[in-house]
């Protein structure tokens, strides 16, 4: 199995544009959805280039040659926008390397879609916030990203998974798992059940602010993670934004709210003790400081001041998933022990009652910084 599998990747090596001679390829890092793999090549000074090599996951991203179109776009653009500010756009985004036939994506024999980058050296992406400082560069970055992208035609890319951050439609799904109940478990997790059911508002939020044509679709990033950050090892700097798969027409405040439903917890995404689970205001704030500094006066006051929402819906979205998820016996997120998806969305659950409680704080924070 194993030399089938090198034979694979030997195949698509051949077929793309890299540099040099090919001295080794490994696994890389450690995502869930695609196969990553480190590829070595030697230059003619005896120097080493290196290259990221991936296989899409086409389960999971049915249309690869319309999400390599959204990357292609999207990272040609940032190119041009990084160069006029002076900056290094071979470090700072994405470089795709073509196929030997001028494509952005290989077609293997065994008809997996394979793509390469040029890989970012002297840059590291970090798993947890390690300090403070790493959170707030990360919402620089992923601001930066809004505020170089501000121009560009959303509604020009594709949808690579439908509906992803569609509330309401993820609303009715969970009101149909409960009521289908196909493992029998509704019974067991009422209190939950009823905290979703309590919060149609939470749900319906953005959906009808988009149908009264209140808020502006932007390009956005949808799973803004601090891992999805290269750090400058030098400056540690937030460097370039990657894993541009889910990049597609969105609203800012969401990206805002998942980096706050993430980073800004106290605790893991799956902790039983839900008293270790709580929204940590300094790190709301930080966070928000360097979102908006990023962004640049790209958004609209009315965006920044519906960054708390954003982390609300964010955050009660994900633990509906997560609830959806258990009821339905655990078919889309991985679990590793029985209950973890009930866990997860317990702590969601509690990340969203505690900024309930603290929402006139976390509106004070946003104020200070919308000017």
């Amino acid at each position: 199995m194993a030399d089938k599998l090198q034979e694979q990747r030997k195949e698509v090596i051949e077929n793309f544009c890299f540099a040099g001679n090919y001295l080794k390829d490994t696994v890389w890092g450690n995502g869930h959805i695609n196969d990553t793999y480190l590829v070595t090549f030697e230059l003619d000074g005896g120097q080493a280039k290196r290259y990221i090599l991936q296989r899409m996951n086409k389960s999971i991203f049915p249309n690869p040659v319309e999400l390599m179109e959204n990357i292609m776009g999207v990272t040609s653009y940032l190119q041009n926008v990084i160069r006029e500010n002076g900056g290094d756009p071979e470090r700072e985004t994405l470089n795709v390397i073509p196929t030997k036939d001028g494509k952005s994506y290989y077609i293997d024999s065994q008809g997996e879609y394979w793509r390469a980058y040029v890989f970012i050296e002297d840059a590291t992406s970090f798993e947890q916030v390690e300090k403070p400082e790493d959170f707030y560069e990360s919402a620089v970055a992923f601001g930066k990203f809004q505020r170089c992208l501000a121009d560009y035609p959303a509604n020009t890319l594709h949808e690579t998974i439908r509906g992803f951050h569609d509330t309401k439609a993820r609303f009715e799904v969970f009101k149909k798992a409960v009521e289908e109940d196909v493992c029998g478990r509704a019974a067991s997790v009422k209190p939950e059940i009823e905290f979703v059911l309590a919060r149609k508002d939470v749900a319906d939020c953005f959906g009808d602010l988009l149908e009264k044509n209140e808020l502006i679709l932007r390009v956005t990033h949808n799973d803004t993670k601090l891992n999805n950050i290269m750090m400058d090892n030098k400056t540690r700097k937030g460097l370039c934004v990657i894993d541009l798969d889910t990049v597609m027409p969105g609203l800012a405040m969401n990206d805002f709210g998942d980096s706050i439903r993430f980073g800004a917890s106290t605790a893991l995404e799956d902790e039983p003790d839900l008293d270790k689970v709580w929204c940590d205001m300094n790190l709301f704030e930080i966070y928000t400081k360097g979102f908006i500094e990023g962004c640049g006066g790209k958004l609209t006051k009315r965006e920044i001041e519906l960054l708390p929402m954003g982390a609300k819906v964010m955050t009660f979205e994900c633990g509906m998933r997560f609830l959806t998820d258990y009821l339905q016996g655990d078919t889309y997120f991985k679990i590793h022990r029985p209950g973890q998806n009930l866990d997860r969305c317990r702590t969601q659950f509690k990340l969203v009652a505690d900024m309930e409680n603290k929402w006139q704080i976390m509106q004070d924070i946003v104020k200070k910084y919308n000017t």
